[in-house]
């Protein structure tokens, strides 16, 4: 697998599920379920654009992402 993977290609996709959840509209519900939506947003925006702003480097098998956690939004 380590010789197929392009861990580029990997962070360009997160940086765009990043940006699919911020272009995502919400379904009409009430307000608990919108409040809880709204979060889950939130944390999946935050997990895609930490991932999409990473550095990634293969070390033999490895998978190593770099991340500034003071560069992200």
């Amino acid at each position: 697998m380590a010789e197929d993977f392009d861990p580029d290609k990997m962070i360009e996709r997160f940086r765009e599920r990043a940006e699919a959840v911020k272009r995502r509209t919400l379904p009409p519900v009430e307000a608990d379920e919108r409040k809880a939506l709204i979060e889950r947003a939130q944390l999946d925006y935050m997990d895609f654009a930490i991932v999409g702003d990473a550095t990634a480097r293969l070390e033999g098998t490895k998978l190593i992402l770099e991340v500034d956690l003071a560069a992200t939004d």
